[in-house]
Formats: structure tokens, C-alpha cells, sequence
């Protein structure tokens, strides 16, 4: 690997990892605390992920080492707990604005997983594009809360949303680009369609709640790149990745 494409994997893995800080801020402000100040919650969101990915069933783990974090600082454990699930919210709606993003417009992607129609892939990935417009727009409605069993989900106010729309995103294509950076430049397909292939791979990966997402994630990017690039430089590729985004955290 080059030294620039080193580089730039490091770059990647920083602007995730602030990113994910920024998942963090995000739900706080939701909460009403933005008394706490950024070094703390920087240092609180970088232990909780770099734990809870290594350990696995992130929701579950996270939650307990921010619980430890942010208990004290004042938060109960019903506020950390919306915490941890607008955090997971804003991982899921950044997967979901990116899919919807890249099959409306590169359609042919879905072709690296699935040998669907491209007229199908971009209507799913209008349909994705619909339901994040649905979410904004029950924002900016302001609908009553949710209430189940006398617990109240209420919808995230605007400036809360924009910050989603943005901060969700942003960790995955900095996630995605040290992947990027650590595949050879013979057969790489490109940045556009490693991202592709990225959020279907990470999003497996950590739903199925495997530590590290270990074997779920190295399947489907060499199912997926190895028409084009040889197995062994794609686990390469994955193992620098787990590097900057698992081990050295």
C-alpha cells in the first residue's frame, strides 16, 4: 500500500471516528444536556465504540459503557437509553440516505449482490430516499409523540434532524474510504461502488451483532469484489481497515 493511500485510510478512519462523536452530540442536544462539553463526549463516544465494535451487540455494550460515562454527568438511565437508540437511528438513517443516494443514481451496483433489473435497484433506492423525506417531514409537521405503553418517542425537532442528515453519512464514507485506499489500484472499481458494496458489507456486519463483525464482512466484500480483484489483496484491504477502525481504538 502506498504511503498516501496510508494516509488517507488514517484520514478516513479520523473523520469516522469524529463522526461518531457527533452521534453522541446529537442526542444530547435531543436530551437538553449541551452542558456537556465536547472533550468529554469525544472521549466518551471514542471508548463506547471502540469497546462496543470489538466486543459485538454494540447496542447493548454501548449503552453500558455510556451509561458508566454519562451517569455521571447527571443522565438517568432512561435518558442514556434514548441516547443509545437516536445514536443507532442516526447509524441506520446514514445507510439508509447513502443506499437510496447510490442505487437512484448508480443503480448498476446492486449487481455486485443481487442480479436484479436496474430499473428495479433504483426504485428501491427511491423508495429509501422517500422514507428519510417522510421522516423530515414528520419533523417539520411536528406529529404528536409515539406512546407505547406509557413511554413517549417524540420526533427529533428540525435542527436536530439536519444534523442527522448530515453526521450519518459522514461516518460511513470515512469508514468506506479506508477500505477504499487499501484495495490495489488494478480492478479496484472505484470509490462510488466500494461504498456500495461497504454499507450492504458493514451494515451486515454489525446487525448480526458478531464481534468485530468478524467473517460477516470479509464474505460478502469478497462475494462482491472477487470477479475483479484477487481474495487474498481484498482481505488485505479489510484487515487494515479492522486496523484503524478496531484494533489500534
Amino acid at each position: 500500500i502506498p504511503p498516501l493511500h496510508w494516509l488517507g485510510a488514517f484520514l478516513g478512519a479520523a473523520v469516522a471516528y469524529g463522526a461518531l462523536a457527533g452521534y453522541d452530540r446529537i442526542a444530547l442536544i435531543h436530551l437538553g444536556k449541551k452542558h456537556i462539553p465536547w472533550s468529554f463526549i469525544a472521549v466518551a463516544s471514542f471508548v463506547a465504540y471502540a469497546l462496543s465494535h470489538n466486543i459485538g451487540a454494540a447496542v447493548v455494550s454501548g449503552a453500558v459503557i455510556r451509561y458508566r460515562a454519562y451517569s455521571t454527568k447527571g443522565l438517568n438511565a432512561a435518558e442514556v437509553a434514548v441516547l443509545v437508540a437516536i445514536c443507532a437511528f442516526t447509524f441506520g438513517l446514514g445507510i439508509v440516505i447513502l443506499g437510496g443516494i447510490l442505487l437512484a443514481i448508480w443503480p448498476e451496483i446492486a449487481h455486485h449482490f443481487f442480479p436484479v433489473p436496474e430499473w428495479t435497484a433504483r426504485l428501491f433506492g427511491l423508495g429509501l430516499l422517500a422514507a428519510v423525506g417522510f421522516y423530515v417531514a414528520g419533523s417539520l409537521l411536528h406529529l404528536r409523540p409515539l406512546v407505547i405503553r406509557g413511554f413517549s418517542i417524540f420526533s427529533p425537532r428540525p435542527p436536530i434532524v439536519y444534523r442527522q442528515l448530515i453526521i450519518g453519512p459522514m461516518e460511513l464514507l470515512g469508514a468506506a474510504a479506508i477500505v477504499y485506499f487499501c484495495l490495489p489500484t488494478e480492478g479496484n472499481p472505484g470509490y462510488i461502488v466500494v461504498l456500495g458494496i461497504f454499507l450492504a458489507s458493514f451494515g451486515a456486519a454489525i446487525f448480526s451483532h458478531a464481534p468485530g463483525g468478524i467473517g460477516v464482512l470479509e464474505f460478502l466484500f469478497v462475494a462482491a469484489l472477487q470477479s475483479t480483484i484477487p481474495p487474498a489483496d481484498i482481505l488485505a484491504a479489510l484487515i487494515v481497515f479492522r486496523l484503524f477502525y478496531l484494533v489500534i481504538p
